[in-house]
Formats: C-alpha cells, sequence, structure tokens
C-alpha cells in the first residue's frame, strides 16, 4: 500500500511517465495479460471487499455482488473485443485524396487519474481503471476517504499485483486530492458531486488536461397511467432504496400522473414493507448513511412535505428508513439539491406537459425514467428532455449495459464510459493520412501564375 505521507506524488508521476516511454502498456498482449490479472485479484479478494465495504455502508451481500462485483462482466467485456478495438480504422477519402490512404489509430493518453466516490467505492475505482488498462496507459487512483475500509483494501490489492509504476493507489483526503491535481495528468476521470466537479475541472484546465466527470442531479421518474403498475411499483423501489439510495442514478423525485397516485403510494407503502419488513432497522437487507454528515443532511430534509411513510431514524446506526414524502414544494430544500438518500418526494401532475416542463425547468439529470407503454409518451418524453441516459420501465439497469455509454450532460457529467466508450475515453484518435509516391501532381505548388482559375473551379 502507497501512504502519501511517505511518498512524493510527483515522483510517483513521473515514474509512471517513464514506464510509459517504455512502450510496454501499448502491446495488446500485455494490456490482456493485466485485465485477467485484475479479475483475478478481484476474485481472490471478494471476502474482504466484502467486509470493506459492509463495514463502510452496511451493504447487505447480495447488493455487493449485484452493483460491485459486477464489474467482473466488464473486465470479460474488455477482454473479448480488445484486439478489434485497438486495430486502425480505415477512413474514407474523398476522390481529390485518391492517391491517400487514410487510417485512424487509438493511441494511449499516457498517465491518468481516477478519483473515485464513496457511495460504490470499488466498482466506481474499477469500472474506469478498465478502461484505463485497455487503452494502454499507467493510472494513478485516488479512492474516496469517506470510505476508508475500503480504500484500504483497495489500495492492498493493486499493490499487491501491480507495479506501483504501472498503477498505484493513493489514499488519504482533500490534501491528497489537491497534491494529485497539482500535477500534470493526461486525463482525469472523476465521480463525484457537481460543486467537486467543477474543482476537479477548474484544476485539469491549468494543464490543458481533458475531463470525464460522472456527476448526478435529480433523476426524476415520470409514471404515466398506461402501465403494470405492480411491476412498476417494484421497480422504482427497488432502483430508489438500493444502497440506502445512495445512489447517482437513483430516482430522485416521482412525476406521477394524478389518475393513478393514489393506487401507486399505496403499493409503494405495501412494498417497502414486503422488501424491508415493518421494521427495516432490523433488515439484513437494508444499507446505512455513509457519515454523520450525509445523515444530518437528510434528516433536515424531513421536514419538507408530509411524510407519508418512514421518517424514523437511529443516529448512533446512522439509519434513515425508507420513507416517501408528498405535498413538497419545488421550493423546498429537498427540491433544490440531489436526495442521495432513501427519501422519495411524490409530485402529481395532471398534464404530460406539466412534467416536462418542469424537468426542463432544471438542471440536466443523469439518468430520466419513464414507466409508459404508450409509444407516442415514450417518443414525446425521450424528444422533448435531455439527461444523460434514459431508461423506460425500468430503474437503475441501464448502468449495466456494457454495449451503452454512460455519462451525463451539462450539470450532470461531461464525457461517458463502460465498454467500448472506456476505451475511448482513454484513448486519442490519431488520425493518419499516407500518400504514394507513384504520383505527383503539381497543380499545388509554386510558381502559382495560372493556376487560380484551376483551384477556384476545384474548390467551388
Amino acid at each position: 500500500m502507497i501512504n502519501t505521507e511517505l511518498s512524493n506524488i510527483a515522483e510517483i508521476v513521473l515514474n509512471q511517465r517513464k514506464f510509459f516511454q517504455t512502450s510496454k502498456t501499448k502491446d495488446v498482449d500485455f494490456r490482456i495479460e493485466q485485465l485477467k490479472t485484475l479479475k483475478q485479484a478481484v476474485i481472490e479478494h471478494k471476502q474482504s471487499i466484502i467486509q470493506a465495504l459492509q463495514a463502510d455502508l452496511h451493504k447487505p451481500e447480495f447488493e455487493i455482488y449485484m452493483t460491485e462485483f459486477s464489474i467482473i462482466k466488464e473486465v470479460d467485456y474488455a477482454i473479448k473485443h480488445l484486439k478489434t478495438w485497438i486495430k486502425p480504422k480505415k477512413a474514407a477519402v474523398s476522390w481529390e485524396f485518391f492517391s491517400y490512404f487514410a487510417q485512424i489509430y487509438a493511441e494511449p493518453l499516457g498517465v491518468v487519474l481516477i478519483i473515485g466516490p464513496w457511495n460504490y467505492p470499488f466498482n466506481l475505482i474499477i469500472s474506469p481503471l478498465v478502461g484505463a488498462i485497455a487503452a494502454g496507459n499507467c493510472t494513478i487512483i485516488k479512492p474516496s476517504e469517506l470510505a476508508p475500509h475500503t480504500s484500504h483494501v483497495l489500495a492492498e490489492i493493486i499493490a499487491k499485483y501491480f507495479d506501483p509504476a504501472y498503477i498505484a493507489v493513493l489514499e488519504g483526503g482533500v490534501e491528497t486530492s489537491q497534491e494529485l491535481l497539482a500535477e500534470k495528468f493526461d486525463h482525469i476521470f472523476f465521480t463525484g458531486g457537481t460543486a467537486v466537479g467543477k474543482i476537479i475541472m477548474a484544476a485539469a484546465a491549468k494543464h490543458l488536461t481533458p475531463v470525464t466527470l460522472e456527476l448526478g442531479g435529480k433523476s426524476p421518474c415520470i409514471v404515466d397511467t398506461d402501465i403494470n403498475l405492480e411491476h412498476t411499483i417494484r421497480r422504482i423501489t427497488w432502483g430508489k432504496f438500493l444502497n440506502a439510495g445512495q445512489t447517482c442514478i437513483a430516482p430522485d423525485y416521482l412525476l406521477v400522473d394524478k389518475k393513478i397516485k393514489k393506487d401507486l403510494v399505496d403499493g409503494l407503502q405495501e412494498c417497502l414493507k414486503e422488501f424491508y419488513g415493518e421494521q427495516p432497522d432490523n433488515s439484513p437487507d437494508y444499507a446505512r448513511i455513509i457519515n454523520q454528515k450525509h445523515f444530518d443532511r437528510l434528516v433536515s430534509f424531513l421536514k419538507d412535505g408530509a411524510i407519508i411513510i418512514g421518517a424514523e431514524t437511529k443516529p448512533s446506526e446512522l439509519y434513515i428508513a425508507p420513507t416517501l414524502i408528498d405535498n413538497v414544494s419545488l421550493v423546498d430544500p429537498i427540491m433544490q439539491e440531489e436526495i442521495f438518500g432513501p427519501l422519495l418526494p411524490i409530485i402529481e401532475y395532471t398534464n404530460i406537459a406539466e412534467a416536462i416542463a418542469l424537468i426542463n425547468s432544471r438542471p440536466k439529470p443523469l439518468a430520466l425514467y419513464l414507466f409508459s407503454q404508450n409509444k407516442n409518451l415514450q417518443k414525446r418524453v425521450l424528444q422533448e428532455t435531455s439527461s444523460g441516459g434514459v431508461c423506460i420501465n425500468d430503474t437503475l439497469m441501464q448502468f449495466g449495459a456494457s454495449s451503452l455509454p454512460f455519462g451525463g450532460v451539462g450539470d450532470s457529467g461531461i464525457g461517458s464510459y463502460h465498454g467500448k466508450a472506456s476505451f475511448d475515453i482513454f484513448s486519442h484518435d490519431k488520425s493518419v493520412l499516407q500518400n504514394s509516391f507513384w504520383l505527383d501532381l503539381k497543380w499545388r505548388y509554386a510558381p502559382y501564375k495560372g493556376k487560380l482559375p484551376l483551384i477556384k473551379k476545384f474548390l467551388g
């Protein structure tokens, strides 16, 4: 494990640059071998990872396998497709370039920085790391200090399997992040909140470093009348209260057609009892809030609106019950920032235009959910709203599809990753144009006398 108090950050970055310059990481067989090593490292340390996640977030083991170890599939996907991804792509040229041959080469950027969040502190580090390895980069990882047990386990695993000149984990708090951001990287990948994302982007701008920012926002969930009510209720309940609502793409608030609101609310209450029992604090399947600061922030939201069910808290356990809230005002604090917890405001609408207008009056969210079988309504919502991604008739599942780029837009982020998109963000598309020697027309060379009419005609 690398401790930043004992190691010089600038020296670590320099050592990685030296290693990158050996071109070893550019070899496709080396990349595949490292991806296999990463997969093996995760498999061999599952138990210690589980224990760390349970210590940090009280995560149920089932949720750990579903949301944290799903990364293994991402590794497999990269291994399967990498040789195709790295092949130079032929590019078409127009007829006037008849003697030329054009290709696009995907080349690694160099030394990249990955800064991870605390809510899925394992998956959201390893997932972008897969792309960095596949693209042929050296990587420095900064885990979240708010999930210290997972941070320590990550540091131990990476140090055990990888040379720090290739992949290094640097633990620490804000000071460590500040020291890292003072260095020049070839790409910075950050997952977290919008406020910190702005700090990351400002620091990166000093070095003209490109960034990928996976942020968040208030992801709306529209519920139409043309649905399977039972399926809708289960999928919303699962997506909202997984990891105690601490998911960047969790439904942040519901926009429900007035005609179906009562049935939906009644069903959500029953579903919460089905999932977590009459006393969710005793459920082995319900997580806890990450720390006191976030707990206090969420408790303050309980003053807004009218509680339908939930709102019980246990400060000593950082427990907040799954909570449904009615009659919230759009100016209430709970509707002014991303909730990131197990509180679900429910807002009714009478016309879909109202729901769309509300969504469009706010910063663009990372995700938008729509429950409706109405094809025309689906088309309208897709056309008239903007969000990082959309999931229709389900929640969260869009994150798990390796074939779909995942990312935000506007305030919810910059860039996307997963699958081929992860390879792309850590690569530079280098354009290569090659001419032959078999012909050399002199029309473009000086002297230009008498050639102007020709070039005018040629260029229209």
